[in-house]
């Protein structure tokens, strides 16, 4: 699904302190340690920082139908339940009064759902906002990669969280080149092969009846 994976990706930054050796004083007599100063904090690197939107984009281009081909995400739902994902495609719509609607369609316990979501535009081509009920649970969804005719490379991001999903223009498979560069892009934000879930490209849902749309911020 799209929107923000509420899920923590730990980023640990470890500080060494290096403890020099007592020095020695004349005559022999070892003096008392000096006292170190312990070197400035280095600032944590949020993976999302070093995450920009991709050169001129033009969300206009984006709009259309994406079918949802693989996840990097370290999302606890989808460790447990990686090998049980549903198609999933979503459609981009607009944008009309700086948001870009968004329908999500997938199935859950074998019954099609359809979320609906505003994505926000930014001063930034290539990003966007969904809103959450706070400013501190908004997630930026970044364009990180796109030729808009067959593939596009999403970032859904959150300070210290961040998924990336390869989506296609259709359920064919995408050219194994653009596969690996996926799989090594997954791998420079810390998701190895254990946290890419590729999902099924057959059985999409059509048309969800009003009962089953619903509008949220998912999971993952």
């Amino acid at each position: 699904m799209t929107g923000g994976c509420r899920c923590v990706l730990a980023v640990v930054v470890f500080l060494c302190l290096c403890l020099l050796a007592p020095t020695e004083a004349v005559g022999g007599a070892k003096s008392r340690p000096k006292p170190q100063k312990r070197p400035p904090k280095k600032p944590v690197v949020d993976p999302t920082d070093s995450t920009p939107p991709a050169q001129n984009i033009d969300i206009q281009q984006m709009t259309g139908k994406w079918y949802l081909l693989n996840t990097a995400s370290m999302c606890p739902y989808l460790i447990k339940h990686g090998t049980k994902v549903e198609p999933t495609v979503m459609t981009l719509t607009g944008p009309s009064d700086q948001t870009l609607s968004v329908s999500t369609k997938t199935r859950h316990n074998h019954q099609c759902w359809e979320i609906l979501q505003q994505y926000h535009l930014t001063s930034t081509p290539g990003k966007l906002t969904l809103k959450g009920a706070r400013p501190e649970q908004n997630t930026d969804i970044v364009v990180g990669e796109t030729d808009y005719t067959s593939y596009a490379v999403l970032f859904y991001q959150k300070p210290g969280k961040i998924t990336v999903k390869l989506y296609s223009r259709s359920v064919d498979d995408l050219s194994e080149p653009m596969l690996t560069k996926f799989e090594q892009l997954a791998e420079k934000h810390g998701m190895g092969l254990a946290y890419l879930f590729p999902f099924p490209t057959y059985s999409h849902c059509g048309d969800v009846d009003q009962d089953h749309k619903i509008n949220c911020v998912p999971t993952c």
